[in-house]
């Protein structure tokens, strides 16, 4: 019998391949990798219970191997191809993001692993966004995008038969897997050299840095990768100290004592030497560094509230303003609980045994009496306000307000090929499947 790679196990070696390239390419990477590693360290040191109990080897092992990139897309080809792609290695679609509400013409979504096991193997994720060839309001230089996309192929001809591979075996062999895994890599990689001339790329320039990112180049290079910190306030702090110049903010909600969502910064793009086909010479900014901290997945209701205090006015200092605002929102555990305002899994403490009549309706006086323990579901995905703010940092264009933008999931899923997985979902069945084990007893 054949034995195969499991989709867990390629993903594994393709984020680790995939940031080892990355540091290679762009070194202040590895240097950003060195202050979360110390960063860490210091604050496991100082909250010990963080990863206090016997459960707590996996839990510090995602926390090592966790990264998220981000790619851009051109064309719905090439997002259809990059569905099959992901799904090799056990990744998955996960929402909707529209960032044309913040003036990038892109809408997007986050190939990730979807089940509570994969997710502690390698939570490895991809900030996945598709160019929008509608927004562009040049007709000619709509069209000569198009063109230029249409020419180009960003998969080697070996991946593509890899894809066909597996799909007719269902799976790939080992060997077959570490051949996916390189082939795969060689179109997330960077090019100096891009595919138009100086004069092409400036028109592109001229009309959105990120359209000139997506479309100049002969592949999506990775444009940024991200490891998870447990203290990004500090990490922001620290980084002129290995001379690394900060964006200005931290994106997300403001510092609190149970995290909540996803908080991001980042260090400012590199400006990169490229050759045009005309042999003349420029400078690219568009590839950086990231770092997330990531809390507790919301319920709708914990979103509805996130969402109205963060476009809430602020007067005066903008970091002050939104602390004041998020002063509505709970900030302890069991109010978040009570309130249903976030996800929770939930276990029989250690050498606790639930009683034999036990039922769901009698979860909260299991809780106060130490049988049962309540754990924050961590949010796996993307905020798209956070999302148009780094890219808008680094692409050297000025913020504006958020607005209501110009939504297309139906064509976004049509390019992909399939609909995209809805978050909340997925956040209610690993709640559901923590209360299962626990009190749907045979």
């Amino acid at each position: 019998m054949t034995r195969f790679s499991s989709p867990d196990a390629i993903r594994d070696a393709f984020s680790k391949a995939m940031s080892l390239m990355y540091q290679q390419e762009v070194p202040q990477y590895r240097t950003l990798l060195q202050l979360v590693k110390e960063v860490n360290a210091r604050y496991l040191q100082a909250h010990p219970e963080t990863f206090a109990d016997a459960d707590s080897a996996p839990e510090l092992n995602r926390l090592a191997v966790e990264r998220h990139g981000a790619i851009r897309l051109g064309k719905a080809q090439e997002l259809a191809t990059m569905r099959r792609l992901f799904a090799v290695m056990g990744m998955y679609p996960v929402s909707y993001y529209d960032l044309s509400a913040a003036g990038v013409p892109v809408h997007a979504t986050a190939f990730r692993p979807v089940d509570a096991r994969s997710l502690q193997y390698n939570p490895f994720r991809v900030f996945t966004s598709l160019l929008r060839l509608e927004l562009i309001d040049d007709d000619g230089l709509k069209q000569k995008v198009s063109q230029i996309l249409d020419q180009r192929n960003i998969f080697t001809p070996r991946l593509l038969e890899l894809l066909e591979i597996g799909h007719a075996q269902q799976g790939l062999t080992a060997a077959q897997a570490d051949e996916f895994v390189a082939e795969a890599l060689k179109t997330f990689q960077w090019h100096s050299e891009a595919q138009v001339d100086g004069a092409t790329y400036q028109s592109l320039l001229d009309q959105h840095r990120l359209i000139a990112d997506v479309v100049s180049f002969k592949g999506p290079h990775i444009n940024h990768l991200t490891p998870r910190t447990l203290d990004i306030d500090a990490v922001q702090r620290q980084m002129p100290a290995y001379q690394i110049v900060p964006k200005e903010s931290i994106e997300g909600p403001p510092p609190r004592r149970v995290p909540i969502l996803l908080r991001q910064t980042s260090f400012k793009a590199l400006s990169e030497k490229i050759t045009f086909t005309d042999n003349s010479e420029g400078r690219h900014t568009a590839r950086f560094g990231e770092i997330e901290q990531r809390g507790l997945a919301l319920t709708p209701a914990g979103r509805a509230l996130y969402d109205r205090l963060l476009q809430q006015p602020t007067a005066g200092d903008k970091a002050a303003g939104l602390a004041a605002n998020f002063a509505a929102f709970p900030d302890d555990m069991h109010e978040l609980r009570r309130q249903k305002l976030g996800y929770f899994s939930y276990r029989l403490s250690a050498g606790a045994t639930l009683p034999e009549q036990a039922s769901r309706e009698q979860l909260q006086s299991l809780i106060d009496d130490g049988t049962i323990e309540a754990r924050p579901v961590v949010y796996e995905d993307f905020l798209p306000v956070s999302a148009a703010g780094i890219f808008q940092s680094n692409l050297g264009s000025e913020r504006g307000a958020a607005g209501k933008g110009h939504p297309n999931q139906l064509a976004f899923e049509q390019a992909l090929g399939c609909a995209v997985i809805d978050e909340f979902s997925l956040y209610q069945q690993l709640e559901e499947a923590s209360l299962a084990a626990i009190f749907d007893r045979p």
